[in-house]
């Protein structure tokens, strides 16, 4: 007896039309609750589980990630384009407290990766500018994109792709979180604060400061992205005077002269110091100073940054204080690093390998323990609070018999230089600092003496005060005049 047999003797119950399309509905359920349960588990991204998600889910790349033999992560044209990320409160830096130095990494963006729409955007240029309030000297150092480093998470690679890796993994903080990370491990020094500027805001700004000097060391045909039908050409030789802002923009980013990413790195530091001086030219900086809140919302559409616009306001008043001769500036090029080649997404990349000895020379010169210093910087804080002989006023905010006249006696006595004494016109809490001039050793002698917060001092410069700091007494510290 073949199967076939076998077959035709099993007799099947006989079904209503009812029975039929009650079992019919049956299966179909089970096939639907199968798929769904199915689906479910493999795509779930509630908590983490296991394994990787397959190319049907939402949530998958559609592709798995692959590496180089130098551990990178090759970038594939199918990442979508990164969505801003925004800092949470908690995730963003404490309040400056407008005298300690502060490093700030800005970061310039590849506008080729925006256009060609091939996934996040690569940092173009990157600049570590420094600032020492106590000092009054600054520093700025340029890093080429192409060189190889440690990128936390990510193994070695170009520095550029850091922004690019941070943005597509959506880590916290997102690509400049990354490229602050990624640079103060390379560099050595904290980094506190970014500021990326989009390109139409840099031209906006520009053009509401008005012209900048620059000196151009070759011959150039400037284009702000590529080849547009906006160009120009600067002849070398000489102080050229540039009044558009695309124009700046592309001469900072022009890198076909003899030195390519060097010479350009070069040319934005020179940019930034003729545009800091046109920002603090006695005739232009008060006006701003007062149109900085309109000014900011104007343009915060394309300025990513985690400073605030407080501590940014801080920063602009005391910079104008600090002389250009005291501003050092430094660009790493082809004398501290070598060059090589690897492959990169399976094609032959140059890369420069850095000469550690070389670059840590350099960063000493830029970055130091206590800043670049001057020779009034080199002693301790009392001996130059008392060399600032700053102007300062005391005023009694408690209200209490006599506190103004035995609180100024008292801070004489430690070597400042009060100069006026009386009651205050509120009471207060808390004691504030008002700093009307920017004699910060003694400030900084203040905060640290009687701990008092970043956020209660004001900052608010008037050359017509008859003082340079004030003092409004608060119960906090009333207890503590002798």
């Amino acid at each position: 007896m073949n199967r076939f047999e076998v077959l035709k003797k099993i007799k099947f119950p006989k079904l209503s039309i009812g029975q039929i399309i009650f079992w019919g509905a049956a299966i179909a359920l089970g096939i639907a609750a199968f798929v769904f349960a199915r689906n479910l588990t493999d795509c779930w991204v509630v908590t983490k589980l296991p394994g990787v998600s397959p190319a049907s889910c939402a949530n998958s790349s559609n592709a798995p990630v692959q590496f180089n033999p130098e551990g990178t992560p090759i970038a594939t044209s199918e990442l979508p384009p990164a969505t801003p990320v925004v800092l949470p409160e908690a995730a963003l830096p404490p309040a400056w407290d407008g005298a300690s130095r502060i490093n700030i990494l800005f970061i310039g963006l590849d506008a080729r990766d925006l256009e060609a729409q091939s996934g996040p955007p690569r940092s173009d240029t990157l600049m570590l500018v420094t600032i020492d309030p106590l000092s009054k000297t600054a520093g700025m150092l340029s890093i080429p994109r192409d060189m190889w480093v440690n990128i936390p998470g990510f193994g070695y690679g170009r520095i550029n792709m850091a922004y690019f890796d941070g943005e597509g993994a959506k880590l916290p903080g997102g690509g400049p979180a990354l490229a602050m990370k990624t640079v103060s491990q390379f560099i050595g020094v904290p980094v506190d604060y970014f500021l990326q500027v989009d390109f139409n805001v840099f031209t906006d700004l520009v053009n509401m400061l008005g012209c900048i000097e620059v000196n151009p060391t070759e011959n150039m045909i400037l284009d702000p992205i590529g080849s547009g039908p906006d160009h120009f050409k600067l002849t070398a030789g000489g102080t050229r005077t540039l009044c558009q802002g695309w124009k700046v923009l592309a001469y900072a980013r022009n890198r076909h002269t003899s030195g390519g990413d060097f010479d350009r790195a070069k040319r934005q530091q020179e940019v930034v110091l003729a545009l800091s001086k046109k920002v603090f030219d006695p005739e232009v900086f008060p006006s701003l100073i007062a149109q900085a809140p309109w000014i900011f919302a104007e343009v915060s559409y394309g300025i990513n940054t985690n400073m605030s616009l407080d501590d940014a306001l801080k920063l602009a008043v005391l910079g104008k204080d600090i002389p250009p001769e005291s501003i050092k500036s430094g660009v790493i090029d082809k004398t501290m690093a070598v060059g090589d080649n690897v492959i990169l997404g399976g094609v032959d990349a140059s890369i420069l390998k850095p000469l550690t000895d070389k670059i840590r020379v350099l960063r000493d010169e830029i970055f130091t323990t206590t800043g670049p210093l001057n020779p009034m910087a080199q002693g301790d804080l009392v001996s130059l609070m008392r060399a600032e002989e700053a102007r300062v006023r005391v005023v009694d905010g408690t209200f209490t018999p006599g506190l103004d006249q035995r609180a100024g006696q008292f801070f004489q006595s430690q070597g400042v230089n009060v100069v006026e004494a009386g009651p205050a016109d509120n009471t207060y809490s808390a004691t504030l600092i008002i700093v009307y001039g920017p004699k910060l050793y003694t400030l900084k002698y203040l905060q640290s003496t009687f701990g008092i917060p970043a956020n209660n001092i004001r900052f608010s410069p008037d050359p017509a005060q008859t003082v340079d700091i004030e003092i409004r007494l608060g119960s906090d510290i009333a207890g503590s005049v002798p």
